[in-house]
């Protein structure tokens, strides 16, 4: 089975967020605290929904077969999307129900050390995670070293992503959750608690908007990034073969791997030019006027090799067109 991109970051944040997340009911046992609720919930959510995207990761590299002759790519892009819902029901709403329910019955809140202890090493656990799906994106990048930010997270594996931005915003959740309880305890207000926990469960939801946006376009067929179709289109121009792109279709598939449809116009001139070149028609056309015979049985034997021809002409165009674009896994020239 072929490698599969992005797996390294989720099980690490999968193992990780399920550390994390017992250590933070205890702490919540313990202090009573809402935002350290929050925090629990959020990890619970993390973990399940990694586990979800691992599963889909590794339902994305089957081989293609009978069936889906394209492959398996999309199953990633499902259960990411199941996993960004399951963060925006169960992380952004259980969380949030729970800070309003705090701010209505005002419980208890019983500080103690241990959430902060507990809060600290959750802090370097998520940083840890974080820090991995980082060095994932940029390794993905790697050959692209000008590609901005904002156009890298757009490329972005949908796994890697969800783990970055799950445990990016976890450790923004953490020092929320830190800074509400110190506070709670300074001034023995409750509110600050409950508003720290209903912030993270709205930071939560923003995240899992993002996410599922993202899944939806991958879902809906996305088109390749209009740099690879610029690269794409360039090749077929160059070609003096071809007298015109007619029309272009793409779609990501899977994580670099691409399907590219085009209509193209050959120029006869040029495909004649060709034949020329290797004295075809040269070394033929004596025989050939000789009698009306041979005369046919030349225009047959050209007839068989024109298709050939162009076909070894195509050929050799995906062969450009891949070397530029090792992700164009799926080429398919027609010629109008």
């Amino acid at each position: 089975m072929p490698k599969a991109s992005g797996l390294l970051p989720v099980i690490a944040a999968f193992i990780g967020n399920a550390v994390v997340c017992v250590a933070k009911f205890i702490g919540f046992f313990i202090t009573g605290s809402g935002a350290l609720f929050s925090e629990a919930i959020h990890s619970f959510a993390d973990t399940a929904n990694q586990f979800l995207l691992v599963v889909g990761v590794n339902k994305s590299v089957k081989k293609p077969d009978k069936e889906f002759n394209y492959g398996y790519g999309k199953e990633r892009f499902i259960w990411a999307l199941i996993s960004a819902c399951g963060i925006f029901f169960i992380g952004c709403g259980v969380t949030v129900y729970h800070g309003i329910l705090s701010l209505l019955e005002r419980p208890a809140i019983h500080f103690n050390y241990w959430a902060i202890i507990i809060l600290v090493v959750s802090f370097l656990i998520e940083s840890s995670t974080f820090f991995i799906a980082v060095r994932e994106l940029k390794g993905h990048f790697s050959k692209k070293s000008k590609i901005k930010l904002k156009a890298a997270l757009a490329e972005a594996d949908p796994a890697t992503l969800a783990v970055l931005y799950e445990d990016g915003l976890a450790v923004i959740g953490i020092a929320i959750a830190l800074i509400s309880i110190i506070l709670t305890y300074i001034t023995g207000q409750y509110y600050f608690d409950a508003a720290g926990s209903i912030l993270i469960g709205l930071l939560l939801g923003i995240m899992a908007i993002i996410l599922i946006a993202k899944n939806r376009d991958y879902l809906i067929t996305k088109s390749v990034p209009v740099e690879i179709e610029e690269i794409v289109k360039d090749i077929l121009n160059s070609e003096p073969t071809i007298e015109k792109v007619l029309d272009f279709k793409s779609a990501i598939l899977d994580v670099d791997k691409y399907l590219i449809k085009c209509d193209v116009e050959f120029n006869a001139s040029a495909l004649m030019k060709e034949l020329s070149q290797h004295h075809f028609f040269e070394n033929e056309y004596e025989e050939a006027k000789t009698s009306y015979e041979n005369f046919m049985k030349y225009s047959v034997d050209y007839l068989d090799r024109v298709p050939r021809l162009v076909g070894k002409k195509i050929d050799d165009i995906e062969k450009k067109i891949r070397t530029a674009v090792p992700q164009a896994i799926f080429i398919d020239i027609e010629i109008n």
